[in-house]
């Protein structure tokens, strides 16, 4: 059996008889985690083992645990960052940003591993300007240079834990005022502009080995008339043709309101596949996902299936393990003057 090319959510704490019927189908390849899933760290990997033990290859098992306010496990894990937070303290001491930010990459993707999720759906390599409140401090920074120097940090660190990364929303959804959860943005500036701020830290992970990117609900009119992620003209040409990006693309969550641009929920997942996606999301609409696995009957792509195995996470460890290693002491150290900060603004809210 192969890794099909459709990632899907579970309701609850595990699995129902439904549901492992549906993640042993040979288009399913991976699984996405929210907070409804989680309950505690031995409840979590209680879940990824038996979602890992329904078939070979495994299926992938992931979730957005970037930090701040898009951290879907937190009692029982470190409290994160938003990626803001790295960037004011680079403009303080650039040193000291790029090695925490390091050490914090490290200390989520072993809290990760030890309970046998895969990877999150992070770094954001977005630009804030102060437009989009979407994206807002989930950016490391407005610059382009500032954030490729944090997200390499933040990357090093998963590295060095095992993790593979997925850098998002490419080419950039920074400059866009509407939620691409509910309608479609569109930006309106031309390629030549994009290449010189936007695509940069893209441009820079993927030269420093990212192995996977996540396109955008977003359209720019004056490169294609199609959202990022079902343009093949992104995808194919700009993508992989001009910056050679070998890595595996995931699309953003079908089920979102940009999304509707390209159909129902057939016709989304067909047009993000031969754009140049490997992999789509469909989360939080069992019908549009049983919908898309109707729709792709007989679908291959040996190519992107040899991609997604690679995303597999590299380093087993035990929860024991990772609180035993001076690295996670340092981690939790290191961030603890965001934990100082969290606790100063809980108290003067109150």
């Amino acid at each position: 059996m192969s890794i099909g090319p459709l990632m899907l959510d579970l309701e609850g704490f595990e699995p129902d008889s439904e549901e492992r019927e549906l993640l042993r189908h040979p288009l399913v390849g991976g699984v996405i985690l929210f907070s409804r899933n989680y309950r505690s760290p031995e409840q979590l990997r209680r879940l990824t083992g038996e979602i890992r033990g329904l078939r070979e290859p495994r299926l992938l098992i992931a979730v957005d645990q970037e930090g701040g306010r898009v951290q879907r496990f937190r009692e029982g894990f470190t409290p994160l960052p938003p990626a803001a937070w790295y960037g004011k303290l680079y403009r303080d001491d650039r040193k000291k940003a790029l090695r925490v930010c390091e050490q914090a990459g490290w200390l989520m993707a072993a809290e990760l591993n030890s309970v046998g999720v895969d990877f999150s759906f992070a770094p954001v390599l977005d630009l804030d300007i102060g437009i989009s409140e979407v994206i807002g401090e989930r950016a490391f920074s407005g610059s382009p240079l500032v954030t490729a120097d944090l997200a390499q940090a933040w990357m090093r660190g998963c590295h060095q834990a095992g993790m593979p990364v997925v850098g998002k929303h490419f080419p950039g959804h920074g400059r866009v005022r509407a939620d691409s959860h509910k309608e479609l943005p569109e930006d309106p500036r031309r390629l030549a502009d994009l290449m010189m701020e936007d695509l940069v830290p893209f441009e820079r992970l993927i030269g420093a080995g990212m192995e996977a990117v996540m396109p955008a609900h977003v359209r720019y009119p004056l490169v294609d008339d199609k959202p990022a992620g079902f343009s093949a003209r992104w995808l194919r040409d700009i993508l992989r043709g001009r910056f050679g990006f070998q890595g595996v693309i995931f699309s953003d969550d079908l089920s979102m309101g940009a999304a509707g641009a390209a159909g129902g929920y057939a016709e989304r997942a067909r047009a993000a596949l031969e754009a140049g996606c490997d992999m789509v999301l469909a989360c939080n609409n069992r019908r549009g996902a049983v919908e898309v696995l109707d729709a792709l009957a007989g679908f291959q792509d040996p190519a992107g299936e040899l991609r997604m195995l690679r995303m597999h996470g590299r380093k087993p460890i035990s929860r024991d393990q990772v609180h035993r290693d001076p690295r996670w002491t340092a981690a939790v150290n290191a961030l603890a003057d965001f934990a100082a900060e969290e606790s100063m603004s809980f108290r003067l809210e109150g």
